[in-house]
């Protein structure tokens, strides 16, 4: 089944826009991805999905449950890693664990200590005296140790190094085969590329994009690199199966903007001392997203 469904889902404050409009699903067991540049919208999605924030209008449903009239039904089911994380500088890492087991009424600490172990954590250092890493481990730790079947996370790599980075990746992988779903806000690309199956894309509240990655990559166009044997050849207009991006003496830099037949077929008759065709490039396709008023390739 599906674990969150929403349905024309809004936010205003004021006259501001949070998010406008947005209806996607995300599956049961899947790596989802939630793109999107700083200020789009991500943490105001996540916070109506949550219950925190009253929904303007539309509908928003976890577990088949509304995300506002069953709030608390749907957080015991939930781990949450915000993306300002805050706890009390009093608390140690053990206390922590005692307090949101308490909370949710389940026993958070067998769990909590063998993955403190994984994040190399000492539970003992009060948070007053840990480093922003030391906390981001943490509030993973809270997140994931009474096993949630969604696990929300906002830009959860920030502070966290390459290692810790790795690690966490691979833990959200055993726990998607494992029947758990995980939805991973994150404003870089790289990250959910190395992570997540299926993406959904934010740009000023608005939903742009609901896919799989496969499904991108496929949307997603080729760089050209030409170089040319002499400067007169080099000054021509391209064809219409490329668009030019850059031209650097005797070079050119493209997108393919057709199919690659038509370009094999044009440059068989120029006098080209080499071309090369890239792979399928999604920072193209991301950024062409993330610009105001772009659409897809």
């Amino acid at each position: 089944m599906d674990v969150i469904v929403t349905e024309s889902l809004t936010r205003r404050y004021g006259r501001r826009i949070g998010i406008d409009g947005v209806s996607l699903s995300v599956p049961e067991a899947s790596l989802f991805g939630f793109l999107g540049p700083n200020g789009a919208g991500k943490t105001t999605a996540i916070r109506v999905l949550l219950g925190f924030l009253r929904p303007t209008s539309g509908r928003a449903r976890l577990f088949e449950l509304d995300c506002w009239r069953d709030s608390s039904r749907i957080k015991a089911e939930v781990g949450y890693l915000p993306g300002d994380l805050r706890l009390h500088s009093w608390m140690s890492g053990d206390q922590a664990l005692r307090l949101f087991g308490s909370i949710r009424r389940r026993d958070m600490a067998g769990e909590g200590r063998r993955l403190a172990e994984a994040f190399d954590l000492d539970l003992s250092v009060k948070v007053r005296d840990m480093s922003r890493g030391m906390r981001q481990k943490l509030g993973l730790i809270l997140a994931m140790a009474h096993r949630p079947r969604l696990l929300m996370l906002d830009e959860p790599t920030a502070s966290l190094d390459p290692l810790m980075q790795d690690l966490l990746r691979r833990r959200l992988r055993d726990l998607a085969k494992t029947g758990h779903t995980v939805f991973f806000s994150s404003h870089t690309l790289s990250e959910v590329e190395q992570l997540c199956d299926r993406v959904a894309i934010l740009r000023e509240g608005r939903l742009v994009a609901c896919s799989s990655l496969q499904e991108l990559r496929r949307r997603s166009r080729r760089e050209v690199t030409i170089t040319w044997k002499d400067r007169a050849e080099a000054a021509q207009e391209p064809p219409p199966c490329l668009e030019l991006q850059q031209r650097d003496g005797q070079t050119w830099t493209c997108l393919l903007a057709g199919p690659v037949s038509d370009l094999v077929r044009w440059a068989s008759s120029r006098r080209i001392e080499d071309l090369n065709i890239g792979h399928p490039d999604l920072e193209v396709l991301f950024h062409r997203y993330y610009q105001q008023g772009a659409g897809p390739s």
